[in-house]
Order: C-alpha cells, then sequence, then structure tokens
C-alpha cells in the first residue's frame, strides 16, 4: 500500500506512475476522501477539545454546589456530535482503504519503461542454448513414455492443470525440491513449513487481494484462501510486529505446493507442465532495512541463477518494464530457462523488491534511531519446480528416449544417472 502522506506531496507523479502499471484509480478521487476526512477530523478534535472544556468546568462547579444541568445536557450534545463524526470517519477511512489496497506499488526509477513483455530488457544470459542433432521429444510425451508424468490421470481425478508424478518421476520432482532447500539452507537461510491455508488479511497483506480475487481458490465456508504461494504465509508471520534492526537481513525460505485458478491463462499454451493450477515451489523471502533492500535484491536474484547454473539449465535475466512488471513489485528480475525442444525461454523465478508496500499494507515494522519504520520486503522463487522439469527433460534427453539426471540431483536419486525406457 502506498503512503498517502507521499500522494498528498505530489498527486501528478503517482498518477502517472500507477497508470503505467495498469490502475484505472484517479488520484484526485482519492485525495477528495482525504480531504473530506482530515476536515472531519478538525472538526471532532475542536470538539473534544470543547467536552474536555466543558468536563472541568461542570466538575468545578459541582464542587462549588452550583446546578451544572445545562451544561451536561450541552455536554452530551456534545458528545452525540462527535460519535456521529467518528462513524462518519470510519467510512471515510474504510473508503480510503480501500481504494489504497487497489493502487498498485510504483515502480522503481531503475525499472526500464515500457507496456508489454516485448520492453523488457534482457539484463545477462548464461550458457548456451542446447541444439539437439536428433528428433527430441517434447516434455510431456517423453514424460509419459518414461513413465514418469500422467497427466490424463491427473485431469480424470481433478481436471486439466494437476499433473500427477509417478515412480522415478516423482522422486526426481522430490530431489529438486529438498536440492532447492538444502542449497537455502547451506546458504543460511532459515526453513519455514507454512500453513497452505490463509485469511483475507493474509492474502490482502500480501497484495493478492482484493485486485486478484478472482485467481485464488477460496474456501467459501471457512473464507480462507489456498496460497498462490509461500510467499504470502511467510510474509506474514511478522503482520502486525517489530523486527530489531539487528535482525535485518532476516532470510526465510519455504516449500509449499501453490494453487492458482489461473482466470487469465485462456489463450495460452498449456500443455504439461506449462501452466498449472497445482505446482511446486521452494520461495525465498527477505525482510531488509529499507536502506539495503536494492543490494539484497541482487543477492536473492543472483542466488536463484546459481541454482540453474548448478542444474546446467541455460538462463537469461530480465528486467520487468514498467507496464509488465507485477502489482505490488518495484522492480522484478524474471530468471528464464531455455527450453530447446519447445524453442522457448520458460519463467522459473520472478525475484521482486516491494519496498515498504507490503509491509505497509501488513504493517511490519523495524525500529531504526528508535522510530518504528517499515521495512522492506523481497521475495523470490528458488525454484519453482515445474518449468525446471520441462528443461531438463527439453536438455538433458538422449537419443535413445533417456533422459540423464543432473549430477546435482544424482546423490538424491540414489545415485541414477538416467531414467530409462521400459524395455
Amino acid at each position: 500500500m502506498l503512503d498517502i502522506r507521499k500522494i498528498r506531496e505530489n498527486p501528478e507523479f503517482y498518477q502517472i506512475e500507477t497508470q503505467k502499471k495498469g490502475s484505472a484509480i484517479q488520484i484526485e478521487e482519492l485525495l477528495k476522501i482525504d480531504e473530506k476526512r482530515r476536515d472531519l477530523l478538525t472538526q471532532v478534535e475542536q470538539l473534544k477539545r470543547e467536552r474536555n472544556s466543558s468536563s472541568k468546568m461542570i466538575g468545578e462547579a459541582k464542587k462549588r454546589g452550583e446546578d451544572a444541568e445545562e451544561a451536561v445536557l450541552s455536554m452530551r450534545k456534545l458528545g452525540d456530535e462527535i460519535a456521529e463524526i467518528d462513524n462518519q470517519m470510519k467510512a471515510l477511512d474504510a473508503e480510503q482503504t480501500e481504494l489504497l489496497m487497489m493502487i498498485p506499488n510504483v515502480a522503481h526509477p531503475s525499472t526500464p519503461e515500457g507496456k508489454t513483455s516485448e520492453d523488457n530488457v534482457t539484463v545477462s544470459t548464461w550458457g548456451s542454448p542446447k541444439k539437439h542433432d536428433f528428433n527430441a521429444l517434447d516434455h510431456k510425451s517423453l514424460g509419459e513414455k518414461l513413465g514418469i508424468f500422467d497427466f490424463e490421470r491427473g485431469a480424470k481425478i481433478s481436471g486439466s492443470g494437476f499433473p500427477v508424478y509417478r515412480g522415478l518421476g516423482a522422486k526426481l520432482e522430490r530431489a529438486l525440491i529438498q536440492w532447492f532447500l538444502d542449497m537455502h539452507l547451506e546458504a543460511g537461510f532459515e526453513e519455514v513449513i507454512p500453513p497452505y491455508l490463509v485469511h483475507r488479511d493474509s492474502m490482502r497483506g500480501t497484495g493478492q487481494l482484493p485486485k486478484f480475487e478472482e485467481d485464488m481458490y477460496h474456501c467459501a465456508k471457512d473464507d480462507l484462501f489456498l496460497i498462490p504461494t509461500a510467499e504470502v504465509p511467510v510474509t506474514n508471520l511478522y503482520s502486525n510486529e517489530v523486527i530489531p534492526e539487528s535482525e535485518l537481513p532476516m532470510r526465510l525460505c519455504a516449500y509449499s505446493a501453490c494453487f492458482r485458478r489461473e482466470a487469465g491463462s485462456y489463450g495460452k499454451d498449456t500443455r504439461g507442465l506449462l501452466r498449472l493450477h497445482q505446482f511446486n515451489k521452494v520461495e525465498m523471502v527477505y525482510f531488509s532495512h529499507p536502506t539495503k533492500s536494492y543490494e539484497d535484491h541482487e543477492t536473492l536474484t543472483r542466488f536463484a541463477e546459481v541454482l540453474l547454473e548448478k542444474l546446467g539449465l541455460s538462463y537469461r535475466r530480465l528486467a520487468l518494464c514498467k507496464g509488465d512488471l507485477g502489482f505490488g513489485a518495484a522492480k522484478c528480475y524474471d530468471l528464464e530457462v531455455y527450453a530447446p525442444v519447445e524453442d522457448k525461454w520458460l519463467e522459473v523465478s520472478s525475484c521482486s523488491n516491494f519496498e515498504d508496500f507490503q509491509a505497509r499494507r501488513s504493517n511490519i515494522k523495524t525500529k531504526i534511531n528508535g522510530k518504528n519504520t517499515f521495512l522492506h520486503t523481497l521475495n523470490g522463487s528458488g525454484l519453482a519446480t515445474p518449468r525446471v522439469m520441462v528443461a531438463i527433460c527439453d536438455q538433458y534427453q538422449t537419443a535413445d528416449g533417456s533422459l540423464m539426471i543432473p549430477e546435482v540431483l544424482r546423490p538424491y536419486m540414489g545415485g541414477l544417472q538416467q531414467i530409462s525406457p521400459s524395455k
């Protein structure tokens, strides 16, 4: 959530910059509500001063044995006026907060200008995209041939977008997750196993609600939401708390299943593992010092890149332009792996700095020079498994239809070096 005080100081800037991220909200309307609220605040404070003065005078009159009934009635009338204005202010507070909750974060000055993904900027690339000298299979065909994926039965029990991993495929998926977690722990992250269901306040805190409710799986009876990412519960571990400055940056990681309705995916490629309603991911969350969050952003992104390098997967880092930037992010790097059979770059990690946007919504602070201050939150995938699995299938398959296991995963596969078709 943006700081209303900063919006008051420079409304034109916030109107222009939030429109670049797709906001249709008129800052002028927000400020009209804010002005009404502040006018009422001035009125109610004056009335409260009058009530306090009247109360003091009544007390003194009673001590002198004087009749104060008329003054008491007048003070009660003041109380009624104060209560009425307080109710008006509560309504305006709610209206203002709801509008602020719908306004996206403003992009950092280093974020590229642009309207769509075509305007994203390639910052760096690593590795040489592999080309096969044989008729390679796409990941869906290869996985079904090897018996490691079962999309048909997944669709039978849940619908499309809910994959089943079988046999060595299940073991390979589990190996990826465990290796990701082990790498995080080795790097000094603290592991968290979070709930998969969260309430509205948690979803609002990280920016999924109210704007993106249609993309979420909602359990109406309990008014709980299946998490779209572990970012939601892990960030909200510290909602309404003050984290000591000495503990920053606090680095947490969590494996979770992730659930997304993908309401806007019509027309996109949904074959196999490319776009799912349920998938696995290891998430990184940073609670950062406000003056050091962009250093932490580079560190977080670089760690995700190291994972891809150790897997031997070619990738590129993109700086997202303002029009393609997520709702809450001030700056974001996407990491995309190259899948040679698909002949596509596939996003496997988005590493975002939200500055104080989420912290303000969730009321997460630190104490700097004796003053409580909203800290900065960052997060990124370390990594999401489905498209990593696609890239492994694309880059590590052999001419005889086998799938080589990346070297770093072999200890987690009992030393197995390849998955071969059944004879």
